[in-house]
This record gives C-alpha cells, sequence and structure tokens, in this order.
C-alpha cells in the first residue's frame, strides 16, 4: 500500500461514509469525518474509539470550521450532500447552500489549505435520460432537476480550481445497494428489498426505467483505491462507477428470486421516468477497477440485517429515508 493519508470525509457519518471510514482506518489512514450526524451520533459507534478516528459534529456550511478540518489534510472526500432530488426539492434554497454553495467553500479553502488531492462524489443524473445504448462520460451532460443541475456544476468548478498541486477527481456514481450502518431504504434495490422482507410482497413504479446499481462495499472500496494511486493517474478524472445495469422490473425479480420466490410483484405507474445504461469501462481501463459485489449480494446482505434485528421499524422510521428525515428535521 501507498503511505498512509491523513483525509477529511465531509458526510463520513452518511450512507457511504459508514461503511468507507471503517474500511480506510483498517488501512492504516489518519481520517477525519466532518458531519452533522443527524441520523444519529453512534453511526460510527464500531470504531469510534480508533487512534487514528477524528469525528467533528458540524456544518460544511461554516467556513471556520471547514478551515481547522482541514488542517494536515491531504486528501479530502467530499461526500456530504442533500442526497436525491425530491430531498433537494423541499428546501431548494438550502439544497443550494449546501450542495453548490458550500462546495464553492470548501474547494477554495482546501486548495488553499494544503489538500493535494479532493475526490468529489457527484451522481449518474447529471447524464438526465439518455437514449444512447451505453452512456459514457464523453456524451453531454443533460441534468434534469436542479439536484442533478448543481452536481453539474460542482464538477465545472472543481475543473477550473486544478493545479499542479491541486489534483482533483469526479466519480459519478451509480444507485448504491446494500447494508450500511447508516441505512438508506430509499433507494431503488433497498426499497424493493425492504418490501419483499417486511411487506410480503415488492411494489414496483413503472418497470422499464434502466437504472444502473453499485454495491456499497464497491463504492467504499473504490475511494479506497484512489487513495493508493499517484496523482498523474488522478487528475482532472471523471469516471461512472456502477457495475449491473437493469430494468426496475428486473431487479425485483432478482429481489424476489433470493427473498422468495413465491412473492408477488406488483406494478404502478410512475413519473419518474429516468432511464439510461451507465458505462464503467472507462475506470476499467484507466485504473483497473471493476466491481466485485453484486446485487445479489446487497439483497442477501439486507435481509440478514432485517433477520438480525439491525433494521427495526423498517416502514415507519424517518430515518432510512431521507426525504421523511428532512421534513422531520426541518432543517435551514
Amino acid at each position: 500500500m501507498s503511505r498512509a493519508k491523513e483525509v477529511l470525509i465531509t458526510g463520513g457519518a452518511g450512507y457511504v461514509g459508514a461503511v468507507l471510514v471503517p474500511k480506510l482506518l483498517a488501512k492504516g489512514h489518519q481520517v477525519k469525518v466532518l458531519d452533522l450526524y443527524i441520523y444519529g451520533d453512534d453511526v460510527l459507534d464500531r470504531v469510534k474509539d480508533h487512534p487514528h478516528l477524528t469525528q467533528i459534529k458540524g456544518d460544511i456550511r461554516d467556513q471556520d470550521l471547514l478551515a481547522w478540518g482541514i488542517k494536515g489534510c491531504d486528501t479530502v472526500i467530499h461526500l456530504a450532500c442533500i442526497s436525491n432530488d425530491p430531498s433537494f426539492e423541499l428546501n431548494p434554497e438550502l439544497g443550494k447552500s449546501i450542495n453548490y454553495d458550500a462546495f464553492l467553500n470548501l474547494v477554495d479553502i482546501a486548495a488553499k489549505g494544503g489538500v493535494k488531492n479532493f475526490i468529489y462524489a457527484s451522481s449518474s443524473s447529471v447524464y438526465g435520460i439518455k437514449d444512447a445504448p451505453e452512456v459514457t462520460e464523453d456524451l453531454p451532460l443533460n441534468p434534469l432537476t436542479d439536484y442533478s443541475k448543481y452536481k453539474a456544476k460542482c464538477e465545472e468548478v472543481l475543473l477550473d480550481a486544478a493545479t499542479d498541486s491541486f489534483v482533483v477527481t469526479t466519480i459519478r456514481p451509480s444507485t448504491v445497494c446494500g447494508y450500511s450502518p447508516r441505512q438508506r431504504l430509499d433507494l431503488t434495490v433497498n426499497i424493493l428489498t425492504n418490501h419483499a422482507v417486511n411487506k410480503g410482497e415488492i411494489l414496483v413504479f413503472g418497470g422499464e426505467q434502466k437504472r444502473p446499481n453499485l454495491h456499497i462495499a464497491d463504492m467504499a472500496d473504490l475511494y479506497g483505491y484512489l487513495l493508493e494511486l499517484p496523482s498523474d493517474r488522478l487528475q482532472r478524472k471523471i469516471w461512472n462507477v456502477g457495475c449491473q445495469n437493469y430494468r426496475v422490473r428486473e431487479i425485483a425479480e432478482i429481489v424476489r428470486g433470493v427473498i422468495n420466490p413465491n412473492l408477488t410483484i406488483k406494478t404502478v405507474p410512475t413519473n419518474d421516468i429516468r432511464s439510461y445504461h451507465v458505462s464503467s469501462r472507462r475506470i476499467a481501463e484507466d485504473i483497473g477497477f471493476e466491481p466485485r459485489h453484486t446485487i445479489e449480494e446487497a439483497v442477501r446482505d439486507l435481509k440478514i440485517a432485517f433477520e438480525q434485528g439491525k433494521l427495526p421499524n423498517p416502514m415507519d422510521d424517518f430515518r432510512y429515508y431521507n426525504i421523511k428525515m428532512m421534513q422531520t428535521l426541518n432543517l435551514h
């Protein structure tokens, strides 16, 4: 492994962060987490006493806190945001302040504060609806919502900030799935699995939309892998990262096969027509990264978590659903 890094992870107590942080600590990295911890102060409990972990409870819009937290860090992994379209649309002004305005300050502070590598979690939603058989990084962006528009704008800002001493990398992840100590049950695979296990049937909205998916372990492993690469392989790179492109009805069939082949699948109309087949060929060719986990594994992991009581009250607890959490907290 390359030398240990000192890493600031914004949003490190979120869905991906809760899986990523223990992995980076296990690799010997020094990790700082900056997060509001709105989903609970216990998300990182299994590593809370690790000598290489610093947890900072705070708002990424606090520039003084950012400047303090970033001291000594050579890498930033920026995960924090109001995540997904419905949550953003609840309060567009709040969404912009966190997803875009705070990003401008973070990039500026990082570049001036001696950070060498900045890794940004964008989204495959920046492509919008594409008729192309495969969506590659060369296709023009067509973001359809404010959430995805600001994701695209942040990509531009980051590219413009790149210098010989400030290396920037953008990841466009597919929809992440699987179990995390900070669980989300409002993502396609996770939704269908929750219904299958806890309602005894699977409800599919639409079904013909094609959605790319990525196991959460692969998402976390990628960030860890990027820390091991030399800067010249990362500078100004933009990569899709996904694994399996399936129609939603096909995902429902996979879930049914893992949970119970006798389950009923019900289909209802939807206004969400986003559909795209994301190609992750470039990241495999550029740095040799290929996902190792499957949707089936994600479904099995969730099934086990439900059976072990790790996800109590999964249909009603607002902590598993970003939009419900936003409505409950009434952030500003």
